[in-house]
């Protein structure tokens, strides 16, 4: 595909059929890809393997990073566009049990219980349970995802006076090593002041959100072949180690153990055709 070039795809409602129960398929977005708004009668789990996932729903913007979810509730409105290539999973589950799932958009981290009888019916190929056995399992997954904690996003902005300046910079530059104290004077405030902001603007720490940040942009420069060590400069790691230890903290996996499972996702939807 040509990068200078967007490709915009509208959805035809009148072909998505609602399941009796759940869904399963995979799909790849390619870089520079376009969705316009639409929605579907159904709730629908959006599970990113690789490649960073954005999306607008209902006039919000959400993100999420290799093994997340975004959640999109029946009949909402949602649309999305990608600079870079996303492969994901995507769950569709029956109105019947929006009543036992989030009513409203959302970032989730699913439980490994789920992931396991995820990664378990993908790999054989299920589409829709059908013996009794898949649809126990299918049960299991309506339970565990039920029970996720839900995110507003998965890296939040703020407009506040002292944090949006800070959170700008350092989205231009993830590398930046300033600490909360040091911003604080840069600003005339105090650091408890920042961290208390922090906590009531952005739900986390400081420390934990701008490690979001790294993380997410570790991900586009693995996903780009850049080296660990690379990578590991790239977002203001002086050693790999502790950067292999922040990534495996976030995603479960070493960034060599992530690049092994983008290549075998890779090689999976070559077999599926």
């Amino acid at each position: 595909m040509n990068n200078s070039q967007n490709d915009v795809w509208q959805i035809n409602e009148c072909n998505i059929i609602e399941p009796d129960f759940i869904a399963l398929r995979h799909e790849q977005i390619n870089q520079q890809t376009e969705y316009k708004s639409h929605s579907h009668p159904f709730g629908q789990l959006l599970y990113v393997v690789c490649g960073i996932m954005e999306m607008e729903v209902e006039g919000k913007h959400y993100m999420a990073p290799p093994e997340f979810c975004i959640w999109i509730p029946a009949n909402t409105q949602h649309a999305s566009f990608n600079k870079q290539s996303v492969k994901f999973r995507i769950i569709d589950f029956s109105q019947k049990y929006s009543h036992r799932l989030a009513d409203r958009a959302c970032v989730v981290r699913l439980s490994s219980i789920f992931q396991t009888i995820m990664a378990d019916m993908y790999q054989r190929g299920i589409v829709q349970p059908e013996t009794e056995q898949d649809k126990r399992l299918g049960d299991v997954l309506i339970d565990q995802f039920a029970i996720s904690p839900c995110q507003d996003t998965y890296l939040p902005t703020s407009k506040d006076k002292f944090l949006a300046p800070i959170l700008q910079e350092l989205q231009k530059e993830p590398a930046d090593n300033t600490t909360l104290a040091q911003w604080a004077k840069r600003f005339y405030t105090s650091e408890r002041t920042l961290s208390r902001r922090c906590q009531q603007e952005l739900g986390m720490s400081f420390s934990e959100w701008r490690q979001r940040l790294r993380y997410l942009h570790a991900v586009s420069g693995l996903e780009k072949g850049k080296s660990v060590h690379e990578v590991a400069l790239d977002v203001g790691y002086s050693s790999a180690s502790a950067f292999i230890a922040m990534f495996q903290q976030i995603s479960g996996v070493t960034p060599d153990r992530f690049r092994f499972k983008e290549f075998i996702t890779q090689d999976e939807s070559l077999l599926r055709g």
